[in-house]
């Protein structure tokens, strides 16, 4: 169960003085009873890219790797310390796809939950419909393994990797997020 790799159920020491008095207040923090020090365990940033192309389908990508290797994504990833999300999501296009974000358009947050290395990472996704004045160099790397345009309707939910794509492709489909992906 994705519980077990709760940041609850793996940080069993304190960082700060090495005790296993280290215990969750079954909210948002851990709390050591030896030395008192809180450790939060908030939402990181992360992004969500929607980037359509002239005949109106969605750019989808396959995950690369792991987590969730093979299965389908929509550009897009952490957002690095000191960055804003705008230039976060316009950094991870260009890494994953090698093309260029001209402008962008806020559509919404979404919640998260990440597995990585042994531990869930919850995220705050932030999507925004990214336009891209040239789709030439398109090109998969970093993460992504290959890219794919499909239309609205022809994208299964469940081939999708995250909760939070999956939220923002049934938003499109069903006319609750309204950008035009062309």
């Amino acid at each position: 169960m994705l519980e077990d790799f709760f940041p609850s159920q793996v940080f069993r020491y304190c960082p700060y003085c090495g005790s296993d008095s280290f215990a969750w207040d079954g909210v948002k923090s851990h709390r050591c009873s030896r030395c008192g020090r809180k450790l939060y365990t908030n939402a990181a940033a992360a992004t969500i890219a929607v980037i359509g192309n002239p005949q109106g389908e969605l750019l989808m990508t396959r995950r690369g790797r792991e987590p969730s290797q093979g299965m389908l994504d929509l550009p897009g990833g952490f957002v690095d310390t000191g960055e804003t999300a705008e230039h976060g999501v316009m950094r991870e296009v260009k890494e994953e796809l090698n093309v260029e974000v001209s402008s962008l358009q806020f559509l919404g947050t979404f919640t998260n939950q990440y597995l990585y290395g042994g531990t869930v990472y919850f995220t705050l996704d932030l999507a925004f419909a990214c336009a891209v004045r040239d789709l030439a160099p398109l090109r998969p790397a970093d993460d992504v393994s290959s890219f794919v345009f499909l239309a609205l309707h022809d994208i299964k939910l469940e081939e999708i990797a995250f909760r939070s794509v999956r939220e923002v492709v049934e938003g499109l489909q069903r006319g609750r997020i309204r950008v035009a992906v062309g």
